[in-house]
């Protein structure tokens, strides 16, 4: 799903495009795409875009008369600027916005049609789609703490939780997790002040250097190749390839369809966190440290040279 950075280097490249150009119509491939009945598309064609800002997740482009376009692009939406007029992909293609300036597509991989598109008229209205999370590269540490320990949570799930934190999901909370040196699975009300700093100073430097990264890889260009897991992440999609500060494999918990990736010797004293799944198949066979996981491990897994074999022992003639 596309977070906070992502959501910043696309706005910040449709800005350059549409700001004050006008919206002449919207196509609709798949009519479900559109959550939303009132104003109608054809209502807030021909208006002109005055400004562009963030809601969570969701990227908000404003129109002149207080109307609101309103993109969740979810897990799989993703967004493309075309030439003018340009025509939808087949399979993956759901909308369509022609502006004076060109067309932005939205499509969506996979069967799941989760993305979304809401037209808004009003403030009033468009506040109703703001989760109400705390924008985290803005956020004062006794607020911070304040919205942390609001309620009982891991920090993953306080992370993740859009009523809590802005703009922040699975990607992006393993990263900062990781750089604060925190276990995904610790309680918020039973981190001190220190460690509440610690992991605020995270997620600010781990969201601006992303931010800085997706610029740089954008070079001026519309973000194309938008995905929840890259190669220079320290441990989000990398399960069992080496941790970049102390080498150690990357460890993960699945939970349905989530996946939280940490490093148990950075961020949980060498301790394996239970996966759900797993966990309850082996009982107390569950290795409970790096250390016994790495003795079940092969030898030659280990980079250990195999024992040799045993001479057959030969039967009597």
């Amino acid at each position: 799903m596309p977070e906070l950075p992502d959501v910043t280097v696309y706005l910040e490249a449709l800005d350059a495009r549409i700001r004050d150009a006008r919206l002449e119509r919207i196509r609709l491939a798949n009519p479900f795409v559109l959550r939303s009945v009132d104003p109608s598309p054809a209502e807030v064609a021909g208006r002109a875009v005055v400004g562009l800002r963030r809601l969570g997740k969701r990227i908000v482009i404003a129109l002149e008369g207080e109307c609101f376009v309103v993109i969740h692009l979810m897990i799989a939406g993703r967004l493309h600027w075309k030439e003018a007029g340009a025509r939808l992909p087949g399979k993956i293609g759901l909308a369509a916005l022609d502006f004076s300036t060109g067309t932005l597509t939205l499509t969506e991989a996979g069967s799941k049609r989760r993305a979304a598109l809401h037209l808004v008229r009003g403030e009033a209205a468009l506040a109703a789609h703001d989760p109400g999370g705390l924008d985290l590269l803005d956020a004062e540490p006794a607020v911070f703490r304040a919205a942390l320990t609001r309620e009982s949570h891991t920090l993953k799930r306080a992370l993740t939780d859009p009523r809590i934190l802005s703009g922040v999901g699975n990607a992006y909370s393993d990263e900062i997790l990781h750089r604060a040196r925190l276990s995904p699975v610790r309680m918020t009300r039973a981190l001190t002040e220190e460690e509440t700093a610690r992991l605020l100073e995270a997620a600010k430097t781990a969201l601006t250097d992303w931010i800085d990264r997706l610029r740089r890889d954008a070079a001026g260009g519309f973000p194309e190749g938008v995905t929840a897991f890259r190669p220079d992440m320290a441990v989000h999609g990398r399960y069992g390839k080496p941790c970049p500060d102390c080498g150690a494999p990357v460890q993960r918990i699945v939970h349905a369809d989530n996946e939280t990736n940490y490093c148990a010797r950075c961020q949980t004293g060498g301790r394996l966190l239970a996966d759900r799944a797993l966990s309850r198949l082996l009982r107390q066979d569950w290795p409970r440290t790096l250390e016994e996981l790495e003795e079940r491990r092969p030898a030659a897994a280990r980079g250990e040279p195999a024992s040799p074999p045993r001479a057959k022992r030969r039967g009597r003639s």
